[in-house]
């Protein structure tokens, strides 16, 4: 292992689309539904095109920020350069939780959807194995990891594509307004965490930019693209799915209420096609790619999250060790792996997904201002790609994810409290340690 040694330069701009579009395709095949539950057929709709008009706007914000500081630590590099020390830190963390949290609660989808393939191998421990074998594949190199993560991205689209082609005969506008709005407007701010669940994790794009081969121009490619794809996705699977049956019958596993699903596109399938096991068999093993697409990008995204933190001393320094045989910052994965199996063991899927979101948007509001204040701070700073609108879009993004914070903390008060008292924490340490540092080095 080194501490000095660079990561290692071998990703393409194809393979930052299929880095970028594997983070998030996962949302695509479960989890956004049950913002359904909250919202009924508008208030997911609004929800979830107020989402998108924010992750676009962001897409190109963050794309400067990629592009001029091209290093793997993502928003944390940005933050810090931008507004210091401890508002670097508290970017840091709040990256880490979001990229950390998210790959437990698609193991779970992971370990249901092979579970429903072969029953007598119980989730947990698909989760678990999942859990080791990408973290390996993360280690043994990231070109091998782009290249594989790129394969699922493509068999998944693959497999959306073969979902649009089998709804579309039995799609019927007239369902879209069955129970549209049934908790009036305000389930459109409750379903916000579940259209953030369509895009969440783009961003990662970013932090495999130090291992572009041009970052300074591969980095906005990646970003667009990618978006561009995702956003065609998204609005497919939402009108098509909900088109067929209604949305509750995408939600409950009975189609009318009681317990809910993570296999929403399989029931809308089940709706259209009636128990076809051999064709529900094969967009099962279709589904799982587009998880283990996402899974498997995040652990390499939350790799490189840890890494840069490690490497600049703000968590343990042994994070920042790369690895001398593979080029790789396999410490630093392995120790993510561990903190994810923890949170396997909670078996609190939402609580996982709600957590992660609460990282994500926190670290886009340090994000966006992070780019005000290089814009001011640092106007001469060599920026390749630059914000279309600006400053529009990014005071767009603002505005939207303050307001889904703030909707969040409403709706999921617990999971606030438990989300902030991390970050707390996580700085009160990170001072303590700091101090002690310092005085270590004045004498």
């Amino acid at each position: 292992m080194s501490q000095n040694e660079g990561l290692k330069k071998t990703l393409t701009p194809f393979m930052l689309w299929g880095l970028g579009v594997g983070y998030v395709i996962s949302g695509m095949y479960f989890g956004w539904n049950l913002g359904l539950e909250k919202g009924g057929t508008l208030g997911m709709a609004v929800a979830t095109g107020i989402i998108m008009l924010m992750y676009v706007t962001f897409s190109f914000s963050y794309a400067e920020l990629a592009c001029a500081i091209p290093k793997a630590g993502g928003a944390f590099d940005y933050a810090q350069r931008a507004l210091g020390k401890d508002a670097g830190f508290i970017a840091g963390i709040a990256q880490s939780i979001e990229f950390i949290f998210a790959p437990p609660a698609i193991a779970f989808a992971i370990g249901a959807y092979f579970n429903s393939l072969f029953p007598q191998i119980p989730v947990l421990t698909i989760a678990m194995i999942s859990y080791v074998l990408f973290t390996a594949i993360n280690i043994y190199g990231v070109k091998e990891a782009a290249s594989f993560a790129t394969i699922v991205t493509i068999i998944a689209i693959i497999g959306l594509v073969l979902f649009y082609v089998l709804s579309f005969p039995s799609f019927h506008s007239k369902n879209l307004s069955i129970k549209a709005l049934p908790s009036g407007w305000q389930g459109a701010f409750a379903a916000i965490p579940f259209a953030i669940w369509f895009f969440l994790g783009i961003e990662g794009v970013a932090n495999v930019a130090e291992e572009s081969l041009n970052p300074q121009k591969d980095i906005s490619k990646g970003f667009a693209l990618a978006m561009s794809t995702l956003i065609i996705l998204c609005v497919l699977v939402f009108i098509l799915s909900v088109g067929i049956a209604g949305w509750e019958a995408i939600v409950y596993k009975n189609g009318v209420s009681g317990e809910t699903s993570d296999s929403p596109l399989t029931l809308a399938l089940t709706a259209s096609k009636g128990s076809n096991k051999l064709l529900l068999n094969i967009f099962i093993l279709v589904g799982l790619c587009g998880l283990i697409a996402s899974f498997h990008g995040l652990i390499l995204a939350a790799g490189r999250s840890t890494f840069e933190m490690g490497r600049t001393k703000h968590l343990p320094s042994f994070l920042g060790v790369v690895s001398k045989k593979f080029k790789t910052p396999a410490v630093a994965l392995l120790v993510n792996m561990l903190i994810g199996m923890v949170a396997l063991l909670t078996g609190e899927t939402a609580a996982i997904i709600t957590i992660s979101v609460f990282g994500a948007l926190t670290l886009y509001i340090i994000s966006v201002i992070s780019l005000f204040m290089l814009r001011s701070k640092q106007p001469d700073l060599h920026r390749p790609f630059k914000t279309p609108v600006y400053p529009v879009f990014p005071l767009i993004t603002l505005v939207i994810a303050g307001v889904s914070l703030v909707a969040m903390c409403i709706y999921n008060s617990a999971m606030a409290i438990t989300y902030f008292l991390i970050l707390i924490i996580a700085f009160i340490l990170f001072k303590i340690f700091s101090f002690t540092n310092e005085q270590k080095a004045n004498t």
